[in-house]
């Protein structure tokens, strides 16, 4: 059994809440077990400088940060790092499929992140929200984004690993983004070493958890607020 009575194969408990920031296009906080994340789209606006522009299709730029608060124990030191970098340019490479880019030829969209908690899984909640401000904001998209971590800790496949996990000795966490109508994988990263067949096992669990997320996704946009 796990520390937080969960089965192996289920994500923890879900909030989502939709059009939060009304400075923005559409935003979302997403809230998955203690890691919390709200996400605000900007744009279609111009590209600065205009040489940056393309007149074929549309640009995504994301910005994912950890606040300093978001940390237990020490704060984390403000502002964007190494990590911040790294994470924002796969959070953008798993959303780009889902947006018909062509249809924002010239044209710049905003994604801002900002992880107001943090207990494991920070980049795949940050996608849920994301997907769902971009949703909100009315950017036309082939479908939604869904994403899940799952891994191996303790000697078994786990959806959805919390810091505790991630931490186990034999650790091994594997970030996964899916567009759920299409079965497309958008995002697929590992930490750790892995065995074909435990690969095979994670990506078939990730998939269908993403398929679970998805589902509350969706009612989060019929109904404007969702949580489990």
């Amino acid at each position: 059994m796990r520390s937080d009575k969960r089965k192996d194969d289920e994500f923890r408990s879900v909030k989502i809440k939709l059009n939060v920031v009304k400075s923005a296009l559409g935003s979302c906080y997403f809230e998955m077990g203690k890691t919390a994340v709200i996400a605000a789209t900007y744009g279609p606006q111009d590209v600065k400088p205009k040489h940056l522009e393309d007149a074929e299709k549309g640009i995504i730029m994301c910005n994912y940060n950890m606040l300093p608060f978001s940390v237990e124990g020490d704060r984390k030191r403000p502002g964007y790092d190494r990590r911040s970098v790294e994470i924002s340019k796969v959070v953008k490479e798993s959303l780009e499929p889902a947006i018909f880019l062509e249809e924002y030829a010239k044209y710049l969209i905003n994604i801002d992140m900002q992880i107001l908690q943090a207990d494991a899984g920070t980049r795949v909640v940050a996608i849920n929200a994301a997907a769902l401000a971009l949703a909100c904001a009315g950017i036309s998209m082939r479908d939604i984004v869904s994403a899940v971590a799952v891994g191996r800790a303790n000697g078994k496949i786990l959806v959805d690993l919390t810091k505790e996990e991630e931490d186990a000795e034999d650790a091994i966490d594997t970030p996964i983004a899916i567009m759920p109508k299409f079965g497309e994988i958008t995002l697929l990263q590992m930490d750790g070493i892995a065995s074909v067949d435990d690969m095979k096992k994670i990506i078939k669990q990730g998939e269908a958890a993403c398929q679970k997320i998805a589902e509350l996704q969706r009612n989060a946009l019929k109904n404007g607020i969702h949580s489990i």
